[in-house]
């Protein structure tokens, strides 16, 4: 049935890999971490920086303001639920497109809002968007980006939020006053970022005809599909119970999702009520997600060190950006290596995630996603209020100490150590090269978009 593997990796069942005529890596990398960036980065994180001017403009209390963004939340916590079982049944392609769609509408919405309710609806389209958009890609990587190349790829999408987040900064800086133009430029860029995943992405029809004719009939990356035994539908993810290694994932992303409440929700308050400029708190935030783009590299970084140890690492680095945009006490210097260090461990920790539950969830890597990232969301909305209250009784140094304690125990909820996952993808390549393909928790070797000379080479000798 399934087995626990050294990177967490659950089901064994076979997985069937990328068609012959498999999309190229750099293509979908690009589109995928455009179309990430618009939906995280412009659509969803963006209106925590024009909340001053959006509550001028519309008269919104601060309890107002907090209320519609956690409509956001509830917008993205549905849209990561559907979007999970909505891959295995429509494709990639076509949630994908969706997720952009609401991104544009969203944005689209907020730019032209005549009034309060008119904004909320648009914020809680872009926070639907974010929360659909990373299910399908995720399964699009894996269905169609060859094994050897997927950990990269995965890890490069994955880092769009960090380029949208350091986009938005500098617009909300540029054009605070004018606040409809961005918006109206945010709902451009979703649009076309969503244009071209659809032109990139091949249709779900397309993908089965191409199982079918292979005799396998199992998709993989977003799920089975196709017919199961006799002409019954396939079960989905939920209809089959857990795999082994789901309960350590969700904790662990659950417990991520907690430690990083601190920053997310109140990095900036803290950062100028303890002397920062606006200006300066704004860079921070532009700091933060240029350093995501660092993210990109985890794929890599997993393939060398191991999800385990990546994870481990990483949670002890959000442990100390954590503590340490406290103790910097509002030096601009300060908090700018505090933030760039939170946003380049956040979003490997998304990607460590991402990749470690493709790996738990290997007949619907992109369930497995969605999973996971609904924890990170439960644990953050979970822990926002308790950090709120421990910074109204005993200060912003409590809270952000909590946070770090969190997350430095956290450090040892990482993949379980074991015998490593069967890989069923990895040894058709091994069989066609005639040659051993490593695992991408072993070090060293890897996969990802391949490197000058890298194509076709397999640097470790055969068992």
């Amino acid at each position: 049935m399934t087995g626990q593997g050294a990177d967490g990796g659950g089901s064994t069942a076979p997985a069937q890999e990328s068609a012959p005529g498999a999309v190229p890596a750099l293509r979908l990398a690009a589109a995928g971490i455009t179309l990430i960036a618009a939906c995280y980065g412009l659509a969803r994180f963006a209106y925590g920086l024009f909340v001053p001017v959006l509550s001028a403009e519309f008269g919104l209390s601060a309890a107002a303001a907090g209320a519609i963004a956690s409509a956001s939340y509830a917008g993205y916590c549905a849209a990561v639920v559907a979007a999970s079982a909505a891959t295995p049944r429509w494709g990639p392609r076509a949630v994908a497109v969706a997720a952009g769609a609401a991104a544009a509408s969203g944005t689209g919405l907020i730019a032209a809002a005549p009034g309060a309710a008119v904004l909320a609806a648009g914020v809680v389209l872009t926070g639907a968007s974010s929360g659909a958009v990373s299910p399908p890609l995720a399964g699009a990587v894996a269905r169609w980006v060859r094994p050897r190349h997927a950990d990269r790829v995965q890890s490069v999408v994955n880092a769009g939020t960090g380029l949208g987040v350091m986009v938005s900064g500098p617009v909300a800086l540029l054009f605070a006053e004018e606040w409809r133009l961005p918006w109206a430029v945010f709902a451009c860029a979703a649009t076309a970022a969503t244009l071209w995943t659809a032109a990139v992405v091949p249709p779900h029809r397309g993908r089965l005809a191409s199982a079918a004719r292979s005799g396998g009939g199992r998709g993989i990356g977003a799920g089975s599909s196709a017919p199961g035994h006799r002409g019954r539908p396939a079960r989905t993810p939920a209809a089959r119970g857990l795999p082994a290694g789901a309960p350590r994932l969700l904790a662990a992303a659950g417990v991520m999702g907690a430690a990083s409440s601190a920053v997310w929700t109140f990095g900036r308050d803290v950062a100028v009520a303890q002397g920062a400029s606006e200006p300066a708190s704004t860079g921070m935030w532009i700091v933060l997600g240029a350093a995501g783009l660092f993210g990109a590299l985890t794929g890599d970084i997993a393939a060398r060190a191991g999800l385990r140890r990546a994870w481990f690492g990483g949670m002890v680095a959000l442990a100390a950006a954590t503590a340490g945009l406290v103790l910097a006490a509002g030096s601009t210097p300060g908090i700018q290596i505090a933030g760039g260090l939170f946003g380049a461990v956040y979003i490997a920790l998304t990607a460590v995630l991402l990749l470690w539950g493709t790996r738990v969830y290997t007949e619907s890597p992109a369930y497995g996603v969605g999973a996971a990232f609904l924890a990170i969301a439960a644990g953050q909305a979970a822990a926002s209020p308790a950090v709120g209250a421990l910074s109204d009784a005993f200060g912003p140094g409590a809270a952000f100490a909590s946070a770090a304690l969190v997350a430095a125990a956290g450090a040892a909820l990482g993949p379980a150590a074991g015998r490593r996952p069967h890989r069923p993808e990895r040894a058709r390549e091994r069989a066609r090269a005639g040659g051993r393909v490593r695992d991408p928790d072993e070090a060293p070797g890897g996969g990802g978009i391949p490197a000058a000379g890298d194509h076709g080479r397999h640097p470790s000798p055969p068992r």
